[in-house]
C-alpha cells in the first residue's frame, strides 16, 4: 500500500488504520484484459470467495489455453457452460456480455475514459450486471482507487464488526464512516474484507 494512503487513514480513522499492521501489503492495480473479469464477476456473484474461484477454474478450462473472448463464450452450448458449474441464470448473464460486446453494445475500450458513474450506467444496462458487479470491476478491473460498494454484505459485517455496531449499520451510518476516507474508498474496502480474513 502506498505511503500517503496509510497515512491519510492515520490520520482519519485510526481504527481502520489498526487493521493495516495486521493484513498483508496490497496495490490497487488495472487489469489488462476486461471480458474475462466481467464473466468472473457474474460467476462470483453471491459465492464464497473459494467457491466462485473454484467454478471460474473450471470456465477458464472450456477454452484453448484458457483464454477467454467473446467470440469464444458464444460458440459455447449454454450446458458447456451450465456443467462446469454457473447457475442457468448465469449462462445468460455470461452469453449477455459476450453478445454486448460483440455487437458493439458495451465498448470496453472505451470505459476508462468514463467517470465511475458513467460506467456502471454502462455496464448495468445489461442484464445480469448489477451496481454490485459494476463497482468490483471499477475497483478490481479499472483499478479505481475511490469507490465503496454499500450493497456488499461483507464490508457492512466489517464495519458493524471495527465500529462495534450491535446491528447491521444504516447505508447513512456507513456513508458517515466512509466520507473520511475519500479519495481512497477502494482501498477502505480492501482492508474491511481483510479484518473479515483477521476474525477466522
Amino acid at each position: 500500500m502506498d505511503k500517503k494512503v496509510a497515512i491519510h487513514f492515520q490520520t482519519v480513522d485510526p481504527i481502520l488504520f489498526s487493521v493495516i499492521r495486521n493484513i498483508k501489503p496490497f496495490t490497487i492495480e488495472k487489469s489488462d484484459d476486461y471480458f474475462p473479469d466481467l464473466v468472473e464477476a457474474i460467476i462470483c456473484q453471491q459465492l464464497s470467495d473459494k467457491a466462485g474461484a473454484t467454478i471460474f477454474g473450471r470456465f477458464q478450462k472450456l477454452f484453448p489455453k484458457e483464454k477467454i473472448t467473446p467470440e469464444s463464450v458464444l460458440s459455447l452450448t449454454d450446458a458447456a457452460i451450465r456443467n462446469v458449474g454457473p447457475s442457468w441464470s448465469k449462462v445468460r448473464y455470461i452469453k449477455n456480455i459476450a453478445q454486448a460486446v460483440t455487437d458493439g453494445t458495451l465498448d470496453l475500450g472505451a470505459l476508462d475514459i468514463l467517470s465511475n458513474e458513467e460506467i456502471i450506467g454502462e455496464l448495468t444496462k445489461i442484464k445480469g450486471i448489477g451496481p454490485w458487479t459494476a463497482e468490483m470491476f471499477l475497483m478490481f478491473s479499472l483499478g479505481r482507487e475511490d469507490v465503496f460498494s454499500f450493497g456488499d454484505l461483507g464490508l457492512k459485517r466489517a464495519i458493524q464488526n471495527l465500529y462495534h455496531f450491535k446491528k447491521e449499520p444504516t447505508r447513512k451510518q456507513i456513508e458517515k464512516i466512509s466520507r473520511t476516507w475519500l479519495p481512497y474508498r477502494t482501498y477502505a474496502c480492501r482492508i474491511l474484507w481483510n479484518s473479515l480474513d483477521q476474525k477466522g
